[in-house]
């Protein structure tokens, strides 16, 4: 429910394969406004699919959400969100996004929404925890938008923290922490975002990629074109991949096309978008 401090949302789901191989929504629990309609399945019942739902349209100051999800053995689950997140300006409050997955033996779980926008003034701090168990994988993206660029804006006040941890079997093998002020120096600088208005990151784990896949990957260009930047980090079983440009829409393709070259080595099965993307 809504209170002075704002909203606090809450949704944990649980996906696991029956004796017929699918993968099944078998819990779903929520409180305040998250939501995940029903399991849907556009490719193969192995592989669930599930759209998280947000009815207010956008975060505001002293919001709270929070999405666990756990893939237990041999399922298969996607999450997407239905249209762009949008943090509004905050009023000082600082609204937060905590997300817990927990990935068990020989199961895939996928992390895709849609780009999240920051408008002027928002202030939010992110927290992501992945857990894998033994030949676990993961694959997930995030991608923001700094300002409401189509309408002039810049994000010249207010403020980001990022968390992301991935840990195997108990021992964390990625860290990645960051802080971003609105009209901070960073935000103009080469050595941050240089003047490049949309930043993804995309995290593949518990996949131990060649030498040639990984060349594979960096032969899919970005359209530089448009000022799209584009890097690749691999560090044992987790490999990073990076987007710096001025367009969400460029940065969603660029992701979708890794993905799509990827998804069949890590998960087993080929690329299929989830259907809202296209509405």
């Amino acid at each position: 429910m809504a209170s002075h401090s704002g909203w606090e949302a809450m949704l944990q789901l649980q996906f696991a394969q029956n004796d017929a191989g699918e993968t099944v929504l078998v819990h779903r629990l929520h409180k305040g406004p998250l939501r995940v309609q029903k399991a849907l399945y556009p490719e193969h019942r192995s592989v669930c699919h599930a759209i998280i739902l947000h009815p207010p349209g956008g975060v505001a100051g002293g919001d709270c959400l929070t999405i666990e999800a756990i893939a237990k053995t041999g399922s298969h689950a996607l999450l997407t969100t239905p249209g762009a997140g949008k943090w509004y300006k905050s009023g000082g409050r600082s609204a937060s996004q905590y997300l817990q997955f927990q990935v068990e033996k020989n199961s895939v779980l996928e992390w895709l929404p849609q780009e999240t926008i920051l408008f002027d003034g928002a202030v939010g701090h992110w927290k992501t925890r992945i857990d894998l168990e033994e030949d676990a994988r993961y694959m997930g993206w995030e991608i923001v938008c700094y300002g409401r660029t189509a309408s002039g804006e810049k994000f010249s006040h207010g403020m980001l923290r990022q968390e992301t941890e991935i840990y195997a079997q108990g021992k964390r093998i990625w860290g990645e922490y960051a802080s971003l002020e609105g009209g901070d120096k960073l935000l103009s600088s080469l050595a941050g975002l240089a003047n490049r208005t949309v930043s993804g990151t995309f995290l593949i784990a518990g996949f131990l990629m060649s030498d040639a896949l990984l060349s594979e990957v960096r032969g899919i260009l970005v359209d530089s074109d448009s000022g799209g930047v584009s890097g690749i980090t691999r560090v044992g079983n987790v490999v990073a991949i990076r987007y710096l440009g001025f367009s969400s829409e460029r940065a969603r393709q660029y992701f979708v096309a890794v993905w799509s070259l990827l998804r069949h080595a890590v998960s087993g099965h080929g690329p299929c978008m989830p259907r809202i993307w296209n509405t």
